[in-house]
C-alpha cells in the first residue's frame, strides 16, 4: 500500500467514525481530494485507491489536467478563488465551481455556460467568519444573493460552502453550526432535490464539519502531505 492510500484508508476511517457520532451513514459525505500542485502520478494513486472526485484551486492547473480526468471517469470541483477571465478553463468542465462570490462572476458564468449548452452547477462561497482578506459573500447579503443566482437560468444553486477562519478543530465547530442552519433556511426556499451541498471542512478539521452537517469535505494535507508549490 502507497503512503496515499494508506492516508485515505486513515481519512476515510475518520470520516466513518465521525458518521458514526452524529447519526449518520458513512454514505453521507463525499470525500473530495485537493489535488492542487499534485502530479498527475500522484493523482493516479489517490485514483487507484478509491477516490474518483477531485478538487482544483487554479484554472490553468486545472486544464492542464482535464485529459487525466476525462480519461479517467473523475469528477472535478472548482474551489479556488476564480477570475472572470479564467472561466473558459473552468466553465462546462469542472462538475462543480464551489467558490461563486460575486454577481459579476455569476453572470460571466450564466453567459459562458449558455454558449457552451450547459447548465453550470454551483455553490455559493460564504465568508462565514467575516474576514476581509478572504473572499466569499457575507451572511448578511447571501439571502439576496442566492436569490439571484437561483433566477440565473444556465446555473444551477446546489448549496453552499465556506473557509472558516484559521482556528483549532473545535474553535471551528461555531462557524460550522452557523453554516449548517443558513443552509437549511436557504433549502427551504430553493429546490431541496438541488440544493443539497453543504462544503465544509478541511484536513484538520473535517471531522467536525461532518459533526455538524457537512455532506462534503475538501483534504489535501492529510491525502497527499505537505505541497510543494510550482
Amino acid at each position: 500500500m502507497t503512503d496515499i492510500a494508506r492516508n485515505i484508508a486513515e481519512v476515510r476511517e475518520e470520516m466513518a467514525r465521525a458518521c458514526r457520532r452524529a447519526g449518520r451513514g458513512e454514505t453521507d459525505v463525499l470525500l473530495v481530494a485537493v489535488s492542487k500542485y499534485q502530479s498527475i502520478e500522484r493523482i493516479q494513486e489517490a485514483f487507484e485507491a478509491g477516490v474518483s472526485v477531485f478538487g482544483e484551486n487554479h484554472a490553468q492547473e486545472l486544464n492542464e489536467k482535464k485529459t487525466f480526468f476525462e480519461q479517467h471517469g473523475c469528477a472535478v470541483h472548482f474551489i479556488g478563488h476564480l477570475q472572470t477571465n479564467k472561466i473558459k478553463y473552468v466553465c462546462g468542465f469542472a462538475d462543480l465551481i464551489e467558490s461563486v462570490d460575486r454577481q459579476n462572476l455569476a453572470d460571466s458564468l450564466d453567459q459562458k455556460a449558455e454558449a457552451r449548452g450547459v447548465v453550470q452547477d454551483i455553490l455559493i462561497q460564504v465568508n462565514i467568519g467575516a474576514e476581509d482578506q478572504k473572499g466569499g459573500v457575507s451572511d448578511e447579503d447571501l439571502d439576496s444573493f442566492a436569490e439571484s443566482c437561483a433566477r440565473l437560468p444556465h446555473l444551477r444553486l446546489r448549496g453552499l460552502m465556506c473557509v472558516p477562519p484559521a482556528v483549532e478543530a473545535e474553535e471551528a465547530r461555531a462557524y460550522f453550526r452557523k453554516m449548517r442552519a443558513r443552509f437549511e433556511q436557504l433549502g427551504e426556499r430553493f429546490d431541496s432535490g438541488a440544493f443539497d451541498t453543504l462544503s465544509m471542512g478541511m484536513s484538520h478539521d473535517f471531522a467536525v464539519a461532518i459533526e455538524e452537517g457537512a455532506t462534503q469535505i475538501r483534504v489535501g494535507t492529510r491525502i497527499f502531505g505537505a505541497r510543494d508549490k510550482k
